[in-house]
C-alpha cells in the first residue's frame, strides 16, 4: 500500500486518536504528520495489518512528545538547585471547544482521569474500534493484561457516569 492510500484510509482515524490523548488541534496535527513522516521510513518493513501498526506508531510518537516536553519543563523550573514540577491545566482553545461538544469532553476528562494503562486500552479499543489483539500490539502488553486495564477502565467509567448522573438529578 502506498502512503497516499494510508493518508487518505487513516489520517482521520488517527487524528481523533491523538487528539484523544494530547487534547490539543495542534499537537495531534503535529502527530498525525509525525506518525505519516515515520511510516514512510518504514514502509519497506511487511505489515500485515496496517491500521494497527499505524496506531502503534502513532502512540510512540505521542510518548516520545511526552517526554520531550516534560524534559523542558523541568528543566524551566529549576532554581536553586531545587527542580519544582508545575502542573498546567490543558488550555481548551476557542476552536477546539467550537469542535468538541460538552458531553464528549466531559467524557475525555474521565478517561484522562483513569490510570494511563486504563485510558489507552479504552481510546483504542472503544473509541477508535482495534480489536483487542491490535490494541496489545499497539501498547506492547498481554492480550490479558490488555483485557484487565479495559474491565477495571470501563467499571471505573461507568462508576463516573453514574455519579455525574445522581448528582445532575440531584440538581435538577
Amino acid at each position: 500500500m502506498e502512503i497516499d492510500d494510508m493518508y487518505q484510509l487513516y489520517v482521520n482515524d488517527l487524528y481523533r486518536y491523538l487528539y484523544s490523548l494530547s487534547k490539543d488541534h495542534y499537537v495531534a496535527e503535529d502527530l498525525v504528520h509525525e506518525t505519516f513522516y515515520r511510516a514512510f521510513l518504514h514502509m519497506d518493513e511487511a505489515h500485515v495489518n496496517i491500521k494497527a501498526w499505524l496506531f502503534k506508531v502513532a502512540y510512540h510518537a505521542f510518548i516520545d512528545f511526552i517526554r520531550k516536553n516534560k524534559r523542558m519543563i523541568i528543566s524551566d523550573q529549576v532554581t536553586d538547585g531545587q527542580i519544582h514540577e508545575k502542573a498546567e491545566p490543558i488550555e481548551n482553545s476557542p476552536e477546539s471547544q467550537l469542535l468538541e461538544k460538552e458531553s464528549f469532553q466531559l467524557l475525555l476528562n474521565d478517561i484522562h482521569s483513569l490510570r494511563e494503562n486504563q485510558k489507552n486500552a479504552l481510546l483504542l479499543c472503544d473509541f477508535h474500534k482495534l480489536t483487542n489483539q491490535e490494541a496489545a500490539e499497539v501498547l506492547d502488553i498481554n492480550i490479558n493484561t490488555l483485557k484487565s486495564h479495559l474491565l477495571r477502565g470501563r467499571e471505573k467509567m461507568v462508576e463516573k457516569i453514574r455519579k455525574r448522573r445522581e448528582k445532575d438529578e440531584r440538581e435538577r
